[in-house]
């Protein structure tokens, strides 16, 4: 089922029966490292994250890059693919490649410069020749813009989606979203003028309790609906923590929650003890120079299940 108001998705929550012997964390993750000296200029279009008048350093990028995934290798198994310097946003998989059990994800893109990383052919052999996953394609156009998790954040506990639309993902897109994923429910909003991608401004903490940038959705109604969702286990983000990528955060283990080094210091004391209450200890990673191109530890994060 797809809802797109408040009301209709307290309704359906409601009747929702408990999804048994979920796993709400992924299995492994990969990462695609950085490779290009210089940020893609389609992308800022619509990404006011980016900041094109700051120098790029892709051997610093490199580095952080390389120390994310070692971190990320305390909660799961990380493989990193090797960038491209044609396609400068492929260190951010997660908006081009999902998985769920057994089949691959592949997006469409708004932008000409991110629709060419879903061509990728090795990334796609090595799901189909290595893993053994079918292959769900949505990179043809045929069924809307469908930038995955960026626009879609994802509740596997539970199996609900909350998916932002903005210029990075329309209606048909959420619904093909919501097929490919197999979501029992999935929300869809209108994110607030500006924003670009669900992931900025929410993340779902392994089912159990979630972060939220209020202004960062067009209806105040919707986060609060989707906190009740939660039980009310929700960190509240000011605008400023949001500008921090303290809402580009992830849960690859039942109880760390990781997110840039610069999205943890933005933390107030209430937050990380509200944390800590809901059993989750905080990883954190300098990204401060991969964070210029408009994302942060989330989306460089793409999933295995």
């Amino acid at each position: 089922m797809i809802v797109t108001t408040p009301s209709t998705f307290a309704s359906a929550l409601a009747e929702l029966p408990p999804l048994r012997n979920a796993r709400t964390t992924a299995r492994a993750a990969f990462l695609v490292a950085p490779a290009s000296d210089e940020l893609a200029t389609e992308s800022a279009r619509d990404n006011r994250y980016m900041e094109m008048a700051a120098g790029f350093d892709t051997q610093r990028a490199l580095a952080q890059h390389a120390a994310l995934a070692r971190a990320l290798r305390e909660d799961v198994p990380v493989i990193t693919f090797p960038g491209d310097p044609e396609t400068p946003d492929a260190m951010f998989p997660n908006n081009v490649f999902g998985t769920v059990p057994g089949r691959l994800i592949v997006a469409r893109m708004r932008h000409p410069v991110r629709q060419r990383e879903a061509t990728r052919a090795d990334i796609r052999a090595f799901f189909r020749d290595v893993v053994g996953y079918s292959e769900i394609d949505l990179s043809d156009g045929a069924h809307g813009i469908a930038e995955l998790t960026g626009s879609l954040v994802i509740d596997h506990a539970r199996g609900i989606g909350y998916c932002g639309l903005s210029e990075r993902c329309d209606m048909d897109g959420a619904r093909a979203m919501h097929e490919a994923f197999g979501l029992r429910l999935t929300f869809c909003f209108e994110l607030a003028e500006g924003e670009y991608h669900t992931n900025v401004v929410m993340a779902s903490l392994a089912g159990r309790a979630v972060i939220l940038a209020p202004d960062g959705f067009a209806d105040p109604a919707v986060p609060r609906a989707i906190a009740r969702a939660f039980d009310d286990r929700a960190a509240w983000l000011s605008p400023e923590q949001k500008r921090a990528y303290a809402g580009n955060a992830i849960t690859l283990s039942p109880n760390r929650v990781w997110m840039s080094a610069r999205a943890a210091a933005s933390l107030a004391a209430e937050q990380r003890e509200a944390l800590a209450s809901w059993d989750f200890r905080i990883g954190a990673v300098e990204l401060d120079e991969i964070e210029k191109a408009g994302g942060s530890l989330r989306c460089c994060v793409a999933e295995v299940f």
